[in-house]
């Protein structure tokens, strides 16, 4: 797959087209297309260590939504050794924008779930874009429950711009749904690690985010609604966006200083599409960690500490 470069690594991909001419030029020595070769990778590796020491808040969210970043099948491919989905809410339907299943990650056998949203056209749609309808929540909720009832620890994807807005999603009970799975996550008897590798968009992400352990991807974004809503409601002006995201601290650093995450996941120079293997490797160790401090926890515990968890989200200010 040939590389797609966002607006702001245009001079990044200068230097890149330039390597790429040299690999395959036939006008010069195989020495000095080497040497040219080096001098040029060097240059490339320096730049985009520069630009991505200081992305802005809104270069952070052109990374999370990068058309090459893995998503959740991605990284069943990679960070599992069997993957069996589960399929259904058993009420409506079976909601591709969510995919769930028992999975085996290391020597932990686990529920994994999380939002998938395609990659062609043809899947993007099949995968209604990451946005979930009620069902989606719903099947997550039987999951979980599932693994509640065989004391296997919830492990989730979160990746989606937030839950499908339609009439008819609404009509079915979206609010309802999310809340709902709000109410179980808070109180499940069994470990629940979180791990934020996209958007983490509005309370279609929440409703898969209330977890023990919460981790977010280097270049991932947290955000009560997108930058382009919050513009739209407070400035009425959609192209104030970039403003918004910086209003909004929604990149991990401003996440983690809030305490709404535990850990960051360090992501490939140039976000996590430029080495999928490294970055799955990073996640499945982070899982391992992870479960081994909260895998054999007593379930009173798990629940008192997940809740004390809830109640130190935000402040008050007299």
């Amino acid at each position: 797959m040939s590389q797609n470069y966002l607006d702001f690594e245009e001079p990044i991909a200068v230097l890149e087209r330039k390597i790429e001419e040299l690999q395959s030029s036939d006008t010069l020595s195989p020495e000095k297309i080497s040497a040219e070769i080096l001098k040029l990778n060097e240059s490339a590796i320096k730049l985009t260590e520069k630009i991505y020491s200081n992305l802005s808040a809104w270069q952070s969210v052109q990374v999370a939504r990068h058309p090459q970043r893995p998503h959740f099948l991605d990284y069943v491919e990679k960070i599992c050794d069997d993957f069996d989905e589960l399929h259904g809410d058993r009420h409506y339907a079976d909601d591709r924008a969510v995919i769930g299943g028992l999975a085996s990650i290391g020597d932990h056998k686990v529920m994994l779930i999380g939002h998938e949203k395609g990659r062609t056209t043809e899947e993007k749609v099949k995968h209604n874009f990451g946005m979930s309808q009620p069902e989606g929540y719903r099947k997550a909720c039987r999951l979980m429950e599932l693994a509640e009832r065989f004391n296997i620890p919830v492990v989730t994807l979160v990746d989606t711009p937030g839950a499908y807005p339609g009439i008819d999603s609404e009509e079915r009970g979206q609010s309802e749904a999310i809340a709902h799975n709000l109410k179980v996550m808070s109180s499940l008897k069994t470990p629940i690690l979180v791990n934020i590798v996209g958007e983490g968009g509005s309370g279609g992400a929440l409703a898969l985010a209330v977890g023990d352990h919460i981790t977010m991807m280097q270049y991932a974004t947290y955000s009560v609604a997108s930058p382009e809503a919050c513009a739209s409601i407070v400035w009425r002006d959609s192209t104030k966006s970039a403003d918004a995201a910086e209003a909004m601290k929604l990149n991990a650093k401003s996440i983690l200083d809030l305490e709404l995450i535990d850990e960051i996941i360090p992501e490939p120079l140039g976000g996590a599409h430029r080495n999928i293997s490294q970055v799955s490797k990073d996640i499945s160790s982070s899982i391992a960690k992870n479960l081994s401090v909260y895998h054999n926890m007593d379930s009173r515990i798990l629940i008192k500490n997940r809740k004390d968890k809830l109640d130190s989200v935000g402040y008050f200010q007299e």
